[in-house]
This record gives C-alpha cells, sequence and structure tokens, in this order.
C-alpha cells in the first residue's frame, strides 16, 4: 500500500481515479489547488504525487517546483497541454513522467504504480559503503555527499545518482537507455528526456564553460561519456 497525493480540479476524474486507487489498497489524498496540495504534501508525505498543471491560484508547474527543492518524492505531472516545451519545462523542474491527457486510467495506474515500484527499490548507489574519487571528483555513497575541486555540489537525488553511476564507469560510453535502466530503474515509463536533462544540470555544475563540455561529453548517436582526468 501507498499513500498518493493526487493534485486534480476535474472532480470527475478526480473521483475515478481516487476510487480505483483505492481498490488496490492505497491511501488516496486529494487536492483541487495547488495551495492545498503543498499543505498536504508537507503534512501527510506521500509516496507519489499525481500532479495536474492547469490548476487553480498555484499552478501545478509551482507547485512542482517547490516540491521539488523540499523533496525527492516522485512527482507525475498530468496536463492537456501536448507541446514539446511544455513537457521539457515539466522535466526541468524536476518531474518524473509528464503524462498528455486524454489517457487510459488503466495505463495511468500503471505508471502510478510502476512509480511506487521504483520509489522503494534501491539504486545501485543506495546499497555499497563507498568513498569513490576521480579526478577533481570526490563521492561519498554513503553520505551522499559529492564535491568537485574541493566544493561542495549540492545535487539532487537524481542527479547524485547520475553523476556516481557515470563516474563508476567514467570513459565508458553510456546510452540513454542504459542510463534510464541504471539510475531510473528498469520499468521507468516516462520521458526519456529527463536523462538529457539531468545531465544538462550536471553540466552546470561541473564544466566551466556548460555550452561546451569536457568532463560529460555527448557522443552522437550512442550516449554520454564522462572524462574526469
Amino acid at each position: 500500500m501507498a499513500r498518493v497525493l493526487l493534485v486534480e480540479d476535474e472532480r470527475a476524474f478526480l473521483h475515478a481515479l481516487s476510487y480505483n486507487l483505492r481498490k488496490e489498497g492505497h491511501e488516496v489524498i486529494t487536492a483541487t489547488d495547488g495551495a492545498r496540495a503543498l499543505e498536504l504534501a508537507r503534512s501527510h508525505r506521500p509516496d507519489v504525487v499525481v500532479l495536474d498543471v492547469m490548476l487553480p491560484g498555484k499552478s501545478g508547474l509551482d507547485v512542482c517546483r517547490e516540491l521539488r527543492a523540499e523533496t525527492s518524492v516522485p512527482i507525475l505531472m498530468l496536463t492537456a497541454r501536448s507541446e514539446e516545451m511544455d513537457r521539457v519545462l515539466g522535466l526541468e523542474l524536476g518531474a518524473d513522467d509528464y503524462i498528455v491527457k486524454p489517457v487510459g486510467l488503466r495505463e495511468l495506474l500503471a505508471r502510478i504504480r510502476a512509480a511506487i515500484r521504483r520509489a522503494r527499490m534501491p539504486t545501485p548507489a543506495d546499497a555499497p559503503v563507498e568513498i569513490l574519487e576521480r579526478g577533481a571528483l570526490r563521492m561519498d555513497a554513503s553520505r551522499r555527499e559529492a564535491s568537485w575541486r574541493g566544493r561542495e555540489l549540492a545535487l539532487k537525488p537524481r542527479e547524485f545518482d547520475l553523476l556516481l553511476h557515470m563516474a563508476r564507469h567514467e570513459g565508458q560510453v553510456l546510452s540513454r537507455d542504459a542510463l534510464l535502466t541504471a539510475v531510473w530503474g528498469y520499468e521507468y515509463v516516462g520521458d526519456p528526456r529527463t536523462v538529457d536533462v539531468h545531465i544538462r544540470w550536471l553540466r552546470e555544475k561541473l564544466e566551466e564553460d556548460p555550452g561546451d563540455p569536457r568532463h560529460i561529453q555527448t557522443v552522437r548517436g550512442n550516449g554520454y561519456k564522462l572524462r574526469l582526468s
């Protein structure tokens, strides 16, 4: 059983989704506006958040931004807008999945279940007690701390996992699919471009010139490669 926060102002859709999640044994908390969603997320600590973009008052994108600054809870964003820039913005704000309505109830339930399973599965970066030092990079896997050239790096949870995995495989070309499997889990069904977004975030923190990266290289048609020396 999981605790699911549903944030949706279309009440018929909200009730249908709530009913089906409760049938599966989950605890469901609902909100119809952004301000209330933040209150409930902070007080109830859900296992997953399903968040509509178009909300009265504070938008779903604003809610996503604030939640991601506070927690690594999986966030699935729902929207009737399908423009690519909207999808990219949602991912850049930290959403784990971005689902365009109309969406079948069965598919949506499957994505929520997958997000819950992923959140509960340890990633390869979680298990070992390990101090990894490569060039100017130092990472403590157990404390989840990282520094670059002696300066502490403020990394989001997935950024940390992604950088640690790439550092363990320094010099190897890692495909987007391989990174998704290793860091997000084999059941990930969200937008694969989330890898590109996280790579860009890491470049902004490691590269002198993120537009001309020297350490996190793109291998066109194949993936990414980390060079720390």
